[in-house]
């Protein structure tokens, strides 16, 4: 008989989208920010990019190769993790320190726990995380647009949250004329990339629309102004990219609203009370490492379950 019935176990499922081509679109999502940090920082960034995702393809497959895995560099996940690290980066960053935070992503982070999803927290903020604290000094250096330098590499600026008030406008945050990592900087290109995110479906708006909202309500309590905090640091590339990876984020839907409150609470908290330079890659990689607790709490109950003599509900 040519066709056959299988029979197996549910879920019965199927679905066009494949992990090269979610990959896909997220490498499309972030073109904007990476043209538009091309425009604001010059060259540079080509080869900050290049570095970063090379180097994260190259030690992908020598990992699987060691470890007697199957290669896994053709579903693009490790071209997304260079890309997303290259742009939590600044723009004169050291090559070699680029490299060493490849190294952290996709060997320590990724591959010594399984490989692609089975890490239990985002492998580029993990790895930046990791820099931030081996390499403070080059870590915070950030330059200005280069329309404002006035010397060779000697410039450098402050990031719109430690900069005076008043300091950067809407506009400036909006378009990139301010300091920063190369990809954070533009909030513009970041909302045409989460546009088509979520027009392609490739990310629900649970997550980055209640983190955003958190973030500005708690701003509003404290004092400060909601809409500069949104637009101002790493908040919309972590809300929107990072915050919404599949591996480390709940499934449920109420898992993805308690997630997202908390990254959005914690992210003002260590903005406004902490000695931190930027408080969204720690708040998020605080709640990847408690989302295996908030999805066992929003988890539904199958129909007739009964619950064991000393389970707890």
């Amino acid at each position: 008989m040519d066709n056959k019935l299988y029979v197996s176990s549910s879920p019965h499922i199927q679905s066009a989208n494949s992990t090269r081509r979610i990959m896909l679109d997220v490498i499309i999502a972030l073109l904007p920010t990476t043209v538009a940090a091309c425009v604001i920082f010059g060259a540079r960034v080509l080869m900050l990019v290049g570095v970063c995702v090379a180097s994260c393809v190259l030690l992908e497959y020598i990992a699987r190769k060691l470890m007697k895995r199957d290669t896994t560099i053709g579903d693009l996940s490790a071209v997304v993790t260079g890309l997303l690290l290259a742009l939590n980066l600044p723009a004169d960053i050291n090559p070699l320190i680029a490299m060493f935070g490849c190294l952290v992503a996709i060997v320590v982070v990724k591959q010594m726990f399984g490989g692609i999803g089975m890490n239990f927290v985002n492998p580029a903020l993990a790895a930046r995380i990791v820099l931030l604290v081996s390499f403070p000094t080059a870590m915070m250096r950030y330059v200005p647009a280069f329309w404002y330098r006035t010397g060779v590499d000697a410039a450098t600026t402050a990031t719109p949250l430690k900069a005076d008030a008043g300091a950067f406008s809407y506009i400036d945050l909006l378009l990139g004329n301010c300091g920063g990592a190369v990809g954070e900087v533009c909030a513009a290109a970041l909302l045409l990339g989460g546009v088509y995110l979520l027009i392609r479906r490739v990310i629900s708006p649970i997550i980055p629309c209640v983190y955003l909202g958190t973030a500005a309500a708690v701003s509003l309590l404290i004092g400060l102004d909601p809409l500069y905090q949104l637009l101002s640091g790493g908040l919309l590339l972590g809300a929107i990219f990072m915050a919404t990876d599949y591996t480390t984020s709940p499934v449920t839907r109420w898992g993805k609203v308690i997630y997202a409150v908390g990254c959005g609470v914690l992210t003002m908290l260590l903005r406004a009370y902490s000695n931190m330079p930027e408080g969204v890659s720690y708040s998020i990689l605080l709640m990847n490492i408690l989302v295996p607790l908030i999805e066992r709490a929003t988890s539904p109950r199958p129909v007739g379950y009964v619950k064991e003599k000393g389970e707890k509900a």
